[in-house]
């Protein structure tokens, strides 16, 4: 039988993706709005990912979002990338165009800031150097929303030098590398402390990073949200810093990708928020 027009499809593409939580987010909103539809995970091997991308329209999705590995392979694989993606180098978010064509975009940036803001409504990107760890896809997304938001020194480390000298160069002020071997020494003066990385995910080592130099003053995020209490995080509570967890990323990079595919702009209530938490 087949599925009526009103009925739309998105999903998570990514491998592994049985850990996202995405779907519950989407399926919140799409019963929440009554609206008809389903978001559903895409488990989809790297070798796989032209082949998967291409099948989208065909099999009725009004998109997709990506997630590791595949944020930035899919640039050269789909039909467009807005400005934003272009800039930050990675794709999250697919959009099947009316045409059947696929354009991408990122709302990562978009995301970071406002949990950010939902955490701290007067915080200011330009209140003194944040410091980046991680130089992957989402270090990309981060660092471009805090060259838009006016951050006037970015310090970017990573454990590869090549891979942190080189997104510097690409960006250029406000970002400067920063050798590994001196990240602990980087944090001194910083207002912003944010990881990239999946270290102190479920499942992997702690992020290796003293905060002995780093103010009180801070604010310290970390993107990853299994668990929602990192071992950074719980490190800089003890601390005596502020901190912002993965989760409030998750949610508000949801928003403009539902939009997009829906045409409904959602909202993060406090039951989405239960619903989401529950699940950990």
């Amino acid at each position: 039988m087949a599925i009526e027009a009103s009925y739309k499809l998105s999903g998570v593409m990514g491998w592994p993706v049985a850990h996202s939580r995405s779907p519950v987010i989407h399926n919140h909103w799409i019963a929440h709005h009554g609206l008809k539809g389903a978001y559903v995970l895409l488990p989809v091997q790297p070798e796989n990912l032209e082949q998967a991308l291409r099948a989208l329209p065909v099999l009725g999705f009004a998109g997709c979002n990506l997630t590791i590995p595949h944020k930035v392979e899919a640039l050269r694989l789909v039909d467009r990338v807005d400005h934003l993606a272009a800039r930050i180098g990675a794709i999250n978010t697919i959009v099947v165009e009316a045409d059947q064509s696929l354009t991408g975009r990122n709302t990562d940036a978009f995301g970071y800031i406002e949990s950010l803001r939902d955490a701290q409504p007067h915080w200011e990107a330009d209140a003194g150097p944040a410091v980046v760890i991680g130089a992957g896809g989402a270090a990309r997304a981060v660092i471009v929303s805090l060259i838009d938001q006016g951050a006037r020194e970015i310090r970017l480390t990573n454990r590869s030098w090549a891979k942190a000298h080189d997104m510097a160069q690409e960006f250029g002020a406000p970002v400067n590398a920063i050798a590994w071997e001196d990240r602990h020494d980087a944090l001194a003066g910083a207002a912003l402390l944010v990881n990239t990385t999946n270290q102190g995910m479920q499942g992997e080592a702690p992020l290796d990073l003293r905060l002995d130099q780093l103010s009180l003053d801070a604010l310290v995020s970390d993107i990853i949200y299994v668990p929602m209490e990192t071992p950074l995080l719980s490190a800089a509570r003890r601390h005596g810093n502020d901190t912002v967890n993965g989760l409030g990323m998750l949610l508000n990079q949801a928003r403009p990708a539902f939009e997009a595919w829906f045409g409904v702009s959602p909202g993060i209530t406090p039951d989405l928020l239960r619903q989401v938490r529950a699940t950990f």
